[in-house]
């Protein structure tokens, strides 16, 4: 009787099970999720320790038998907050949801954007609970990508992610083409002094939107035209506010999210700045946010549903054991009252 509730005390964990089996941690989830890159010992070896620690309770361990993902972590690697606040995610979440149900595939939210919480998702996702992960909004050095290769469960990231090109599949964007035709745009309606408010310089949209404003101004552009924001509205407000300070006769402005670009707006209307006569704004990703400012933005459009897809396409393929792969998709550009 004591045996059983101190059994019950001490479920059997993934630590366990690579102990008994004499493998990594790394290992166990690896062949827990397919036995992609495992050799056949050592897959023999992890079955026979699973037994033998009773770890069947957890469901990663009945993919030893099924060998198909039972579930796929979406992973956003930013505070809790800005799922709500930034209507891109919200896009991404149901897009995902949506094609793989198309699979009798259910997906988990989680969010990553503390310390705290990226080692819980490291360790959760470590442990077998999920067969992959679809990984938004990766930020360059972020540890999470280490862990997540290390665990050897298939991952997929939304954007390029920066450093580990080839090594991790990604679905996106042409976020460079598309920046380069909004400010080609911009051109052609005669702006010269053109600023733009970029993404966090640690982030592919960040990185890609601003090489494509310099493809069009020139590498050698003016410093003080360019200013860095966060992809949020308070983010751009603060920004346009500094781009003024610093250059009052600016009479255009790229703005590399919508969300960033409405708080300019705001910031033009209060400093008198008429829009598009005085200063044309232009946004990218096409958002709810684009259609509801006064005037209508201007944008690039992001093909979400082509890119949720393509992420689920791409996750299924590493689960049947592809190599990593990319699909970079074209944007559009939208015009609006804004330019």
């Amino acid at each position: 009787m004591t045996g059983d509730r101190d059994k019950a005390r001490h479920r059997a964990t993934i630590h366990d099970v690579a102990a008994v089996a004499g493998v990594s941690r790394g290992t166990v989830s690896r062949a827990l999720n397919g036995g992609r890159n495992v050799s056949p010992g050592s897959l023999e070896a992890v079955r026979r320790a699973v037994r033998t620690t009773g770890y069947v309770a957890n469901s990663a361990a009945r993919s030893l038998v099924t060998q198909r993902a039972h579930s796929v972590a979406f992973v956003l690697t930013e505070p809790q907050q800005r799922l709500f606040e930034d209507p891109n995610f919200s896009v991404l979440l149901q897009g995902c949801t949506q094609a793989l149900a198309e699979h009798d595939v259910p997906l988990l939210l989680m969010t990553a954007g503390s310390d705290v919480e990226r080692e819980r998702t490291s360790r959760f996702i470590a442990a077998g609970h999920v067969g992959g992960v679809l990984l938004v909004s990766s930020h360059t050095g972020n540890p999470l990508l280490e862990d997540l290769r290390h665990t050897g469960i298939p991952v997929v990231a939304c954007g390029k992610p920066l450093g580990h090109e080839g090594r991790i599949a990604y679905a996106a964007a042409d976020d460079r083409a598309g920046a380069r035709r909004l400010v080609e745009h911009l051109r052609e309606r005669g702006r010269r002094r053109i600023a733009t408010i970029t993404g966090p310089p640690d982030t592919p949209g960040g990185v890609e939107r601003l090489a494509g404003y310099r493809d069009v101004v020139g590498a050698g552009a003016a410093a003080s035209l360019v200013e860095h924001g966060d992809y949020s509205r308070a983010g751009g407000e603060a920004a346009m506010a500094r781009l003024l300070a610093r250059e009052p006769d600016l009479d255009a402005v790229f703005v590399a999210s919508d969300l960033m670009a409405a708080g300019a707006l705001d910031v033009l209307h209060d400093a008198g700045r008429r829009v598009p006569r005085d200063v044309a704004v232009g946004g990218f990703d096409d958002s709810v946010t684009a259609r509801s400012t006064r005037p209508a933005l201007t944008t690039v459009r992001q093909p979400f549903e082509r890119i949720t897809r393509e992420m689920v396409r791409l996750l299924l393929d590493l689960t049947a054991g592809h190599p990593p792969a990319a699909a970079i998709l074209p944007t559009e550009l939208v015009v609006r009252d804004s330019t």
